[in-house]
């Protein structure tokens, strides 16, 4: 995707600036789904057309990947790049601030107390589950 301007805000704003970019993003890395059908299982109910339009971008964009499921040829698995497991920072600051300014949300208090002890170590642990 060609960039609008030089600015870094800009440039990540192009890649995930719309909500359901990042609703996708969320479901690949903190509930471990990866297959169109658990996607679409997600509360915010996203519109098939949307579900398949924001996949294929995040995969033109380089932050996910695509592959033929190895028990079924039919169905495709749907992993994150480096690319998009370094967006995981940007999600956890996300939640600190959703705290903050929406606490009435559906928050994941054990993780907040674990962000706001250990930042660093949290994002480590997470890094690494990815990895698994």
């Amino acid at each position: 995707m060609p960039q609008r301007s030089s600015c870094p805000i800009s440039n990540v704003l192009d890649l995930v600036g719309d909500k359901w970019s990042l609703l996708v993003l969320r479901d690949l890395i903190f509930f471990g789904k990866s297959t169109y059908s658990e996607l679409q299982t997600s509360d915010e109910r996203m519109a098939t057309n949307i579900l398949s339009s924001r996949l294929e971008q995040l995969e033109r964009d380089g932050l996910i990947s695509k592959r033929a499921d190895a028990n079924d040829k039919r169905r495709k698995v749907y992993a994150l790049t480096q690319a998009g497991k370094d967006m995981l920072p940007l999600l956890l600051e996300m939640i600190v601030w959703s705290s903050k300014y929406a606490p009435d949300t559906n928050l994941p208090k054990q993780l907040l107390n674990r962000l706001k002890n250990d930042r660093e170590k949290v994002i480590s642990e997470l890094m690494e589950k990815m990895a698994d």
